[in-house]
């Protein structure tokens, strides 16, 4: 089979009925479907984490009290958190070191994502409980969303549905060989 432009098939001609719409396939998106509202959740993911290869569990960082991973359910590629080691819930149960390298490790993120995917800003944000939108409302975890000029279109408002356009196998590859050591 050749693997020109003229290998291409036209869509409308698929099995299926055809229209105007372009199809975004997200496969990898059935394991967070199917899981419903409380994804893997026999264990705290963020306690569960630390305990596998880094590669493993996408984790890109390690520090003494705090580490950072890719998100697996991610807003933009690069969708990074900031996780304490401690099973901690809310901000203020963290202790002065915590709350430090949770810092230092949010502000060395933002550093490598620039380098890495020269994303143009950044959403900061830890949502404090299950009403605030925490998706794992008992371990504190700061998120890190690299932005850019261009990443905004239909998708997230009209399809519920984000293009992401990197693996996280890659995305964290980068990211962790970028990390400064």
């Amino acid at each position: 089979m050749s693997s020109g432009p003229e290998s291409l098939e036209d869509a409308g001609h698929l099995v299926g009925v055809p229209d105007e719409f372009q199809r975004l396939w997200t496969p990898h998106r059935m394991a967070y479907i199917q899981a419903g509202p409380e994804p893997l959740r026999e264990e705290c993911p963020f306690c569960e984490a630390p305990k596998f290869p880094d590669a493993e569990r996408l984790i890109v960082a390690r520090g003494e009290t705090a580490y950072v991973l890719l998100n697996l359910f991610p807003y933009n590629s690069g969708h990074m958190l900031v996780c304490p080691y401690r099973h901690i819930a809310t901000y203020d149960q963290a202790t002065a070191e915590e709350v430090t390298e949770i810092g230092e490790l949010t502000q060395t993120a933002m550093r490598v994502l620039r380098e890495v995917s020269r994303c143009d800003g950044f959403n900061l944000g830890m949502n404090q409980g299950a009403v605030a939108g925490a998706g794992v409302d008992a371990h504190l975890h700061q998120h890190v969303v690299p932005r850019w000029t261009s990443d905004a279109n239909f998708f997230p408002i009209i399809a519920k549905t984000k293009a992401l356009p990197q693996l996280l196998g890659e995305v964290r590859d980068a990211v962790a060989h970028a990390w400064p050591r």
